[in-house]
């Protein structure tokens, strides 16, 4: 047994550490290979396994490519191999980033959130009809669940109606007689990816009447 323990602050720092220290030594020992033609076949190993060890790179465009671009900057491009794509450049990572510009403005509701905004300002463009009347529903829910979530309390629906008459300018209208869906509607169809269809708040009454009748009887 060694006595002697060794550290991972002790060793070389991981240059791409989803393939593992391991890997990283293969790569170092390949480098070290005077045959050219045996660091050729030992690069082509190293790629079987860093492709076997990182499967969801699959899924990525060019992913042998990415395999090899990987194998270059883990031997800090110091390992001389024919690849069958161009080698990277050094310089090619040195290069900051450009700069993300964040848009700006305010957000008038921030539980409800910028893109709701841009969304009503669609909805108000449309014409007067069964469309507009759906989407301007789809809204309603939309600005319940979000008050939901952000706040984890209950609301009522004349707040919301009150909250998109504001956003809207007065634009978007909802029938008073449409009920908008419940907390736990809200939830179910959020994991279930469904929509609910419109409810009335009429024929929500009429029908609790009937079943408290027949409960009776």
């Amino acid at each position: 047994m060694n006595d002697a323990m060794e550290y991972n602050t002790d060793r070389p720092k991981m240059i791409i550490p989803e393939y593992g220290r391991n890997v990283q030594s293969m790569i170092a020992h390949c480098a070290t290979l005077k045959d050219r033609d045996e660091r050729n076949l030992c690069a082509k190993a190293i790629i079987q396994v860093m492709g076997a060890l990182n499967p969801h790179l699959r899924d990525v465009a060019d992913f042998t490519h990415k395999l090899w671009d990987h194998l270059f900057i883990i031997s800090e491009f110091k390992l001389d191999v024919d690849s069958p794509y161009p080698k990277p450049k050094p310089e090619t990572f040195k290069e900051k980033p450009a700069r993300l510009t964040y848009p700006s403005g305010k957000i008038r509701f921030k539980h409800y959130g910028k893109t709701i905004e841009a969304i009503i300002k669609k909805a108000k463009a449309l014409k007067d009809g069964p469309e507009k009347d759906e989407l301007t529903r789809l809204i309603a829910n939309h600005l319940k669940k979000s008050y939901l979530n952000w706040n984890k309390d209950a609301i009522t629906d004349d707040v919301i109606f009150k909250n998109l008459n504001d956003l809207s300018e007065g634009q978007l209208k909802i029938d008073e007689s449409v009920a908008l869906s419940s907390h736990q509607e809200l939830v179910r169809n959020n994991n279930t990816g469904t929509s609910n269809k419109p409810r009335h708040k009429f024929q929500n009454n009429k029908h609790k009447k009937h079943f408290h009748k027949h409960k009776k009887h």
